[in-house]
């Protein structure tokens, strides 16, 4: 059996470990020719394997190849699929559904594989059965030992300010990104707020804002051309997705609303170098651990009505969120700070996951470097207050530009049997 299965996954299932970026990287696709001479694919989607193998393989043939690149023998049926989500239906011709799907954060899994038992939670079947944690805070669903975890990790890595902030706990940042919304629109305006970000910006935002229809707000493009007169909501994300620069709010209007997206402003990533202070601030579990399952979410929020709005739309939306998923998120946040403070400082979270961006970038710029078509953006290194040292930021992304006569570099690279998502669905030029 054992020999079976090793010829199985060596054979049909060979996985790439290609996750440079936490949300961009989507799975990594492996096809073979059979003997007959159809394919045999893997998905990690919930889709019948044969027909959808088929489909890619009409996609990845539909595109002349370019001479400019060869592929290593024996990679020709090789699909890398580098796409960040398959929504809005622009995967038809893969035979992927209108489902948001994000890079897996696998690569950290040999990380808390070594931990063992020390973020193992085991919960009695009686525990966490009220809908309520704690009736007597603004959000009555977070669980008291989630906040105290989330307070203390802020404070270790000293990346955000918690002090007179009020913490609202959401199935990850999308849902909180969502009441954030809610509680920021006037109720009282004739017609929706607008909703901006510059360009580069999140390409699931326009999806998000839109998808509900609301009367509240609606989106509006880019922030960097958004000219209109009264309210707006402003989308901050810094470091930014998906190009990894820092960011600041660029629409110069007296009646603007920011809302700080800071899924990405850990040390892994970037270097710290003070604690954000903003209004309304949004982190996320899957991008600072890497544990995408668990869909936790939390907002540090300054104002007091702010977040009691938000807390009401997650009542309304999903009558607040998983206890389950809080207890064990507040378990895996007292390691990393247990970790980074202790004596165990060299067994550190952060020091693992930072060695393996370093290590992913460094192999991506010599690639990007010997290939001649791509170009990526460079980095002004500096001082990450928590690691002590000088570093260029590493995104979770590879912003990459094709440079001579290539016009359409998602094209090219699907060409090259290598999914990827152009600069378009970023509000930026193919």
């Amino acid at each position: 059996m054992a020999y079976i299965l090793s010829v199985f996954a060596v054979r049909n299932l060979l996985v790439l470990s290609l996750a440079l970026n936490v949300s961009l990287i989507l799975r990594v696709l492996l096809l073979h020719d059979s003997q007959d001479g159809s394919f045999n694919g893997f998905f990690f989607a919930e889709q019948k394997e044969e027909a959808l193998a088929t489909k890619i393989t009409r996609l990845s043939s539909s595109v002349a190849p370019s001479p400019s690149l060869t592929m290593a023998q024996g990679d020709e049926d090789r699909v890398i699929n580098l796409d960040q989500s398959f929504h809005g239906g622009r995967r038809q011709e893969t035979g992927v559904n209108d489902a948001v799907c994000h890079g897996d954060p696998t690569m950290y899994e040999s990380y808390w594989q070594k931990k063992g038992d020390e973020t193992t939670v085991v919960i009695p079947g009686w525990q966490f059965m009220s809908y309520f944690s704690d009736a007597t805070r603004l959000c009555w669903f977070l669980e008291p030992e989630f906040a105290k975890q989330i307070v203390r990790l802020h404070n270790v890595v000293g990346n955000a300010v918690t002090e007179n902030r009020h913490i609202v706990v959401g199935t990850g940042s999308t849902q909180l990104f969502q009441a954030a919304l809610y509680a920021l629109s006037p109720c009282a305006e004739a017609e929706p707020i607008s909703v901006v970000s510059a360009a580069p910006y999140y390409s699931s935002y326009p999806l998000i804002t839109d998808c509900l229809k609301s009367r509240l707000y609606k989106w509006a493009g880019d922030a960097r051309s958004f000219s209109k007169n009264g309210p707006y909501i402003e989308l901050v994300t810094s470091p930014n997705n998906p190009d990894g620069f820092a960011r600041r709010s660029v629409v110069n209007g007296s009646e603007g609303i920011l809302i700080h997206d800071l899924a990405y402003y850990w040390p892994q990533y970037t270097p710290i170098s003070s604690p954000a202070n903003y209004d309304l601030m949004l982190f996320t579990v899957s991008k600072s651990t890497g544990h995408a399952g668990m869909r936790i979410g939390w907002a540090l929020v300054k104002d007091e009505d702010v977040a009691r709005k938000m807390t009401k739309y997650i009542e309304i939306n999903t009558i607040g969120v998983s206890k389950d998923s809080q207890v064990r998120a507040a378990k895996v946040l007292k390691v990393i700070s247990d970790n980074s403070e202790g004596p165990n400082e060299g067994d550190s979270f952060f020091e693992f996951s930072y060695r393996v961006m370093a290590k992913r970038w460094k192999q991506l710029r010599e690639a990007v470097q010997q290939s001649g078509l791509f170009s990526v953006s460079d980095f002004p290194p500096q001082l990450c207050m928590f690691l002590n040292r000088v570093f260029e930021p590493q995104p979770a992304f590879a912003w990459i530009k094709c440079e001579g006569d290539i016009e359409d570099c998602e094209s090219f690279l699907r060409g090259k049997k290598i999914l990827t998502r152009g600069g378009k669905h970023f509000g930026v030029s193919p």
